[in-house]
């Protein structure tokens, strides 16, 4: 499970007391001082808020950008800003919230306490139990699919153990679900929709333990990487037909969810 992250925009001149409003979190606080690949970045350092700096010239698209998109538009942003106007104008581009420097350590900390894509601790130890616990017979066949390079079947296997669980677990069926349709779309040789379904299946992954359910989800979030990485340096013009389909891995999992 990876450790949520609060993202703040570039070195602002409150970032010490940005720190001191999220030091008794859980959570690191981290720096962008870029644009650059804004929205793969936030997925793969599990973004759990992010904290714009108004002063930037750009702050507008340090919060539009997230919510373009569905592996990111669930996390919260909060701009900063002394200006009254650019806080009331905030909401149109994408904040959630606005406050003054001056309530950093005050109204701020509040809101991330409250509003930060974490999952709280109740949840989290009911997620753990889940994942203690054996594999449904459907999400085996699901799987089972997914090996056999059955990639558009699984998905309503999948989706329809998804809806059926009303607990945390129910993020792994959701995260494999996509993973299948990536490959899916590898195989059709649509490389940009699979490189969205990867990353949507990022920010699901990001939240389970390395195994949950007899999955070792370690494994998978690696294999997710690997595939991301080569689909990213493949030509955008190439055909996918001649993209490495060994890095399509299985998905790894034991009838002992504890091993």
């Amino acid at each position: 499970m990876t450790q949520p992250r609060i993202i703040v925009s570039g070195n602002p001149s409150w970032l010490d007391q940005l720190a001191r409003a999220v030091a008794s979190l859980d959570m690191a606080l981290v720096a962008y001082d870029s644009l650059d690949s804004y929205g793969t970045r936030l997925t793969d350092d599990h973004a759990a808020a992010i904290v714009v700096d108004g002063q930037r010239s750009e702050w507008q698209r340090w919060t539009s950008i997230p919510k373009s998109s569905p592996a990111t538009r669930r996390i919260p942003i909060a701009l900063v800003s002394d200006d009254h106007k650019q806080r009331e104008a905030s909401r149109k581009y994408g904040a959630d919230t606005a406050l003054p420097i001056a309530q950093i350590e005050s109204a701020l900390a509040e809101w991330l306490s409250e509003h930060a894509r974490v999952l709280n601790q109740d949840v989290q130890a009911r997620l753990e139990d889940q994942c203690g616990e054996a594999l449904p017979q459907r999400a085996r066949d699901a799987i089972a699919m997914f090996n056999a390079g059955e990639y558009y079947q699984q998905h309503d296997l999948f989706e329809a153990q998804w809806m059926e669980e009303e607990g945390p677990v129910r993020d792994l069926y959701r995260a494999i679900l996509q993973v299948g349709v990536a490959y899916y779309q590898i195989e059709r040789g649509n490389r940009n929709g699979a490189l969205k379904m990867l990353l949507r299946s990022v920010q699901w992954l990001n939240i389970l333990p390395d195994r949950c359910q007899g999955v070792n989800v370690s494994r998978l979030r690696a294999d997710v990487t690997r595939v991301r990485e080569a689909l990213e340096a493949f030509p955008s013009t190439a055909d996918l037909a001649d993209f490495d389909r060994s890095l399509l891995g299985a998905v790894e999992w034991s009838e002992d969810a504890s091993a």
